[in-house]
């Protein structure tokens, strides 16, 4: 990681719920480069109690404000990502913003065009590029072990077969339903290894009783030399299906989708202590591959560690030193009209 810290940014959070909790308070907080200022809360003021100086704001108004913030975290409800993401940017603030990113590619097309107007940048908080699991898969691949990949399985599931409390996933509004929610995970970590398919075919599905959106989805995607790429996350799936499955013509990779990071981060883990990060050995991938004289071979591939500490550090390098950010504008909008396209017939 570059330790080049040329200033310190101040930074705010929308919201300090789990996602500010877990997946950006303790980072931005880490990171020599922010400091970590205010946070929006409307009723229960629980992030004092995580980080005494912090600033508690009743508003987003309030913290849009605070002339000190430079970088905003847009971790509200994926039905008010494009408002909320419009108001930073009209408030002269970076924005990093959770995904979805936004519902529609018009929607991000007017967003690209206003922060490019009020010269601040957009970041895409897509973590799941910073996964154990995901950074094994990619060490994999870039060992050639596998020869000239075929096929590859993304999963992304869990087994809640009652309706949820979350009135934005559960409800018919704009960005709702499984799609929206794990949906830019999986496209996202297939977009930065493959990019913009040659051509995908989408089925959803409502399956747990009286939902109103989709809970089930499978997305098939097409790349050149015939490589296919499936991608499926279902909320009815008891037994846990393997995370990746990836075919090539010497042989085969399974590995458990098993990054660690949340359960860490919600038990009280700090990102210093010994073990974050790192996978149990039973989560280790399984490599199958055959030689020239047909012998089989079965390798273990100890997982890789996971850290989103690089992502903050890409957001600081991209506003300080004007470096470019590994998820691009194209990457959101290939994963977007994929999410956003009617489904196929």
């Amino acid at each position: 990681m570059d330790t080049n810290i040329n200033k310190r940014i101040t930074a705010g959070l929308l919201a300090y719920g789990m996602s500010g909790k877990v997946f950006h308070a303790p980072f931005l907080n880490a990171h020599e480069g922010f400091d970590l200022k205010a946070v929006v809360e409307r009723s229960n003021k629980n992030a004092v109690k995580d980080y005494p100086n912090m600033v508690s704001y009743n508003s987003v108004d309030e913290l849009l404000n605070d002339g000190e913030i430079e970088l905003v975290v847009i971790n509200t409800p994926n039905n008010l990502h494009y408002e909320h993401s419009k108001a930073a940017l009209h408030a002269h603030k970076h924005i990093l913003v959770e995904k979805p990113f936004t519902a529609t590619t018009a929607q991000a097309k007017a967003l690209f065009e206003l922060a490019d107007s009020v010269g601040k940048q957009i970041f895409f908080y897509q973590n799941r590029r910073w996964d154990s699991d995901f950074a094994s898969v990619k060490k994999v691949l870039e060992s050639g072990k596998l020869g000239k990949l075929n096929e590859m399985h993304l999963r992304y599931d869990r087994y809640r077969n009652v309706i949820g409390p979350k009135a934005f996933k559960e409800n018919p509004v704009e960005a709702s339903g499984l799609l929206y929610d794990l949906g830019p995970h999986l496209l996202d970590q297939v977009i930065s290894l493959f990019g913009k398919p040659l051509s995908f075919y989408k089925i959803l599905g409502k399956n747990r009783i009286g939902t109103l959106v989709d809970d089930y989805f499978s997305i098939h995607l097409s790349y050149p030399d015939s490589v296919n790429v499936f991608v499926t996350s279902s909320m009815l799936v008891v037994n846990p299906q393997p995370g990746f499955v990836l075919h090539g013509v010497n042989g085969s990779f399974i590995k458990q989708r098993s990054d660690i990071q949340e359960e860490q981060l919600l038990a009280g883990m700090k990102l210093t202590d010994a073990g974050y990060g790192i996978e149990a050995a039973d989560k280790d991938g399984l490599l199958t591959t055959i030689d020239a004289n047909g012998k089989k071979t079965e390798e273990i591939i100890p997982s890789e560690a996971g850290n989103y500490l690089p992502l903050f550090e890409a957001v600081y390098q991209a506003i300080s030193n004007k470096k470019p950010y590994p998820v691009t504008r194209e990457d959101v909008l290939t994963q977007i009209e994929i999410i956003e396209s009617p489904v196929t017939t």
